[in-house]
């Protein structure tokens, strides 16, 4: 019941790194610049942040089951156009599609979670490797059709075998427009929400655009091929795959604080960062790999970020909190993937890959992800302005003026 749509939430989770591995590829093909791909990475968030909240209401009115379903049709067929594309705007076209359909499948699968299982037990992430692996079988646009057609499967089975929820959980009432708009307001309008928007739209933002770019910094500066430069760039997600629970765990088990662990990751986060950042192109690949697994393990912060939004905030309103948070890292993303595309456009210095790719110089990629570094120092800035909650909803306190600790 929660293998098939935790795979078609997997298979979004895929897409996020796609742009990245395929960079290079895609550059020859259509003769685009690292702008254009940033771009083309971007429109995934773009249509991912803008149909979260009408995602959730469709899926309040017709079940997670059908909507995950039809969220996985669309991510097919979006994907097979992005492997038939002949022409930029087709490829776009794919991309937004995948986004759409992302979301649904992203909230809906957490719906089903929560009917079928204990709420903490589910979630992934998924490594840029075996793209790169599944492309050195049949290139790029045979990749995107064989994981058309996978998800489009995976739609087929949830809508033949997933149900919402057990036979004898009753259903809840889906919340009106009216409501939900107001419970947004009210959550935006709390200047205790914005610290953690804003710092999580910063620490995505860095790692958006570490996963976009780690593989042709690979290939550009080290000389690596697709596969190899996938799988060391893939240290971050395995890091984050293991520091995402463990963080959670002990933020609620160990320490019983949200804030202390959040400051204290984000300072050694940023202080990764700096190191990559100072040793760019002077270390070997492998031990760029470890600090792209220290990014990942310290990165594991980001997972703070949605239980502090939601305990500072009215209880009843504690799913629309979260969903605002999460807007946060997504707009992140829309928003700098391409800026920084066109950074490294503009220190590219003339030379190409045999295909006709940009090639792009060390000073580019220090430009680019120093902008990286950037947002990771104001995401700890960020960190300091939070309210330590200790685990608990302290709304009520906030609004009365209590004293608390910070």
């Amino acid at each position: 019941m929660w293998s098939i749509p935790a795979g078609l939430f997997l298979v979004a989770f895929f897409h996020r790194n796609a742009p990245g591995v395929m960079a290079r590829d895609l550059m020859e093909t259509f003769g685009v610049t690292g702008a254009v791909i940033g771009l083309l990475s971007a429109t995934y968030f773009y249509a991912y942040a803008g149909f979260m909240i009408p995602a959730g209401m469709l899926i309040d009115a017709f079940g997670a089951r059908r909507m995950v379903a039809a969220g996985g049709a669309v991510m097919g067929l979006g994907t097979l156009a992005m492997g038939a594309a002949g022409g930029p705007a087709l490829l776009f076209a794919g991309r937004f599609a995948v986004g759409l359909g992302a979301t649904v499948t992203f909230i809906g699968t957490l719906k089903i979670a929560g009917a079928w299982f204990p709420a903490e037990r589910f979630g992934s992430l998924i490594a840029s490797a075996p793209l790169a692996a599944l492309m050195a079988v049949a290139g790029w646009r045979g990749a995107f059709w064989m994981i058309g057609a996978v998800t489009l499967v995976g739609s087929l089975l949830c809508v033949a075998i997933v149900r919402d929820a057990p036979d004898a959980a009753p259903a809840p009432s889906p919340p009106a427009l009216r409501a939900l708009l107001r419970g947004t307001g009210r959550v935006l309008a709390n200047a205790h929400t914005w610290p953690v928007f804003l710092s999580f739209f910063c620490l995505y933002s860095a790692m958006g655009n570490l996963f976009l770019w780690a593989v042709p910094f690979l290939r550009d500066v080290y000389g690596l091929a697709t596969l190899p430069a996938a799988t060391v760039a893939a240290a971050t997600s395995i890091a984050l795959l293991g520091a995402a629970p463990l963080t959670g765990f002990v933020s609620d088990s160990v320490v019983r604080r949200r804030k202390a662990p959040y400051v204290a990751l984000s300072v050694a986060l940023l202080g990764v960062w700096v190191v990559f950042l100072g040793t760019l192109g002077a270390v070997p690949f492998w031990l760029v790999a470890a600090l792209f697994f220290g990014i990942g393990v310290f990165g594991g912060a980001f997972v703070l970020t949605w239980p502090i939004g939601r305990e500072v905030n009215p209880p009843e309103l504690g799913g629309i909190a979260v969903a605002v948070v999460n807007l946060g890292g997504f707009l992140g993303a829309a928003l700098t993937q391409g800026p920084i595309g066109a950074v490294l456009d503009a220190r590219w210095a003339g030379a190409t890959s045999a295909g006709g790719a940009r090639a792009y110089p060390l000073a580019a990629y220090r430009a680019a992800f120093a902008i990286c570094a950037a947002f990771v120092l104001g995401a700890t800035l960020l960190s300091l302005l939070l309210r330590e909650t200790r685990g608990r909803n302290v709304w009520q306190e906030l609004a009365q003026g209590t004293p608390g600790r910070t």
